[in-house]
């Protein structure tokens, strides 16, 4: 028997927050009753294409969406559907972006159609009015609401309809991510850590989350005490903006950019805080991952509360204190004794193994409820 497939819904398939997710759940998901295929919006290969081909899912491409060439783009996507016409669950990782998609489905049929909210604001720029109408628009073909947390539905679908939103968890593979002292030792050997305390940030070089804030508190953090290292983990738009900023403060020897990197759960040993000061988060995956590891976090208030799963490790600072409050608080958070926190964030609920099986189920009730 063919497995069920699902046509999931992206931009590009690189290691962001929404992307990372996914692959969570279909590297966990019985592939043998239910399989993912991709749709997305860039013509450039992403970093998680050849592994979805081995897994047994296909990969199709439409054009970037652009405001300026609605009619071209709604054309595309009608002609992808006429190509590809057996989908019967469409699961839309663009929140609203996805209308055009979704309306054709709708045209076609197709009984469940998924919406599903990572954040829980949005960027101003070109595409913001359209994406304010499309939000709207949007809820006259969806079937379901899937969020991250409860507000990123509250920011998709407001109030009165987020408490029907399925939230599925941006959990992870908790045992990867524990405290392990040796992998420790031998990550901090390959960076020349010394004794240096390494803080780390792991996240799309874009300005929600906020790195050119972060270097500013760096660069005070450097001032109470030499002995800091930062890692920032991406790449983006941004990053011509990050390498002027380090240069103007005078931090290059003490700051390393690592790039897109693919061994997260190893790096993270090596450090001792991750720090997130982003304008705004849905829930924020790379937040997860930095707790499972035992390390304390230092985050904004933009960071929903509900992503809080090791209270005693996390500190939250409000976006209106200055650098060099930031900095000191962060100097008095960065002393303490690591512990393995990994039963923590299961008893949480951030195990990806049981969530895969709640995901499956989900799937398939869905399809019987509205075929």
């Amino acid at each position: 028997m063919e497995p069920l497939r699902i046509l999931q819904i992206f931009t590009i398939l690189n290691r962001g927050g929404a992307e990372m997710n996914i692959m969570n759940y279909y590297r966990n998901i019985d592939r043998d009753r239910i399989q993912f295929d991709f749709l997305v919006h860039r013509p450039e290969e992403g970093v998680f294409e050849k592994e979805i081909i081995e897994l047994g899912g296909r990969i199709f491409r439409l054009p970037p969406i652009n405001p300026l060439k609605l009619r071209e783009y709604k054309n595309d996507v009608k002609k992808f559907f006429e190509d590809h016409p057996d989908y019967q669950i469409i699961h839309g990782q663009l929140s609203e972006l996805g209308v055009f998609i979704y309306e054709e489905a709708k045209k076609r049929r197709i009984p469940v159609i998924i919406a599903h909210a990572h954040n829980s604001k949005m960027d101003w720029d070109i595409k913001a009015p359209f994406r304010i109408w499309w939000k709207n628009r949007m809820k006259t073909s969806v079937t379901t609401y899937f969020a991250c947390g409860t507000d990123a539905a509250q920011w998709l679908v407001g109030h009165k309809l987020a408490g029907r939103a399925y939230t599925m968890t941006n959990a992870i593979s908790v045992d990867k991510f524990k405290y392990n002292p040796p992998i420790r030792k031998k990550i901090r050997d390959d960076l020349q850590s010394g004794d240096s305390i390494n803080i780390i940030n792991v996240a799309r070089f874009d300005k929600q989350k906020n790195h050119l804030f972060l270097l500013e508190v760096f660069a005070e953090l450097l001032k109470l005490s030499a002995n800091y290292h930062l890692y920032l983990v991406g790449d983006g738009d941004l990053k011509p903006d990050i390498r002027d900023k380090i240069k103007q403060l005078g931090i290059s020897a003490q700051v390393t950019l690592l790039g897109i990197r693919e061994d997260i759960e190893e790096l993270l040993q090596a450090m001792d805080l991750f720090c997130f000061p982003s304008l705004y988060e849905g829930l924020g995956v790379a937040f997860i991952e930095a707790q499972a590891s035992g390390i304390r976090c230092v985050i904004s208030d933009g960071v929903p509360k509900e992503a809080i799963l090791v209270e005693d490790n996390v500190k939250v600072i409000p976006l209106k204190k200055s650098a060099a409050d930031w900095a000191a608080e962060i100097k008095e958070f960065s002393v303490y004794d690591r512990k393995d926190v990994s039963e923590v964030i299961k008893a949480k609920g951030y195990d990806i193994v049981e969530n895969a099986r709640s995901l499956e189920r989900k799937y398939l009730e869905l399809l019987q409820k509205n075929s």
